[in-house]
């Protein structure tokens, strides 16, 4: 949800300053014609206001290329690929995965293992609450092994059980429309 509203930022503030795009994906904007020092100074300043940055230099790009691909199969495929995480991110990038490992664990301080992990168990949260799949169903999804899989590396994230997790948010946002 939030790379959506990244990218509908971005839009928005590239047609206030005018600047005609092709288009806008996580991470890179393609613009029509090149644009100027005074539309980049000014785009730069829109987007800090908001949290967001320009990536110039090519490690940061590769690294925000590395966390797109893995959003998009985490958070946008209806099931995550039954190959290698590594060798799905090799391909989608074209570079070898050890190389993409590397400058990923070197620029963030965790492994791509680590990143793939923490959003997936981002996203059981969204199905635990959202989209009324019980454990199995989610655990099939997002290509864990089992349902005891699931449980312990979610509950090595956040401290909780999945169900325990879904009731007491059940229970938060009872009390909070109350």
């Amino acid at each position: 949800m939030v790379n959506i509203r990244c990218k509908l930022i971005v839009q928005q503030e590239l047609e206030k300053l005018g600047i005609p795009y092709f288009s806008v994906e996580l991470g890179m904007v393609e613009t029509k014609d090149p644009i100027s020092d005074q539309q980049y100074i000014d785009l730069n300043l829109c987007l800090k206001r908001v949290g967001l940055d320009i990536l110039e230099d090519k490690r940061s790009i590769l690294i925000e290329k590395i966390k797109n691909v893995i959003i998009k199969m985490v958070y946008y495929h209806e099931e995550l690929p039954k190959s290698n995480y590594s060798d799905y991110i090799s391909e989608k990038l074209g570079y070898d995965y050890t190389y993409l490992s590397n400058i990923f664990s070197e620029v963030k301080g965790i492994t791509i293992q680590q990143f793939i992990i923490i959003h997936k168990i981002e996203r059981v949260k969204d199905m635990l609450l959202y989209d009324e799949l019980n454990l199995t169903e989610i655990a099939y999804r997002l290509s864990y092994s089992s349902v005891s899989h699931l449980s312990n590396q979610f509950k090595k994230i956040t401290g909780l059980t999945p169900s325990y997790y879904k009731r007491v948010r059940e229970i938060r946002f009872d009390d909070s429309e109350k």
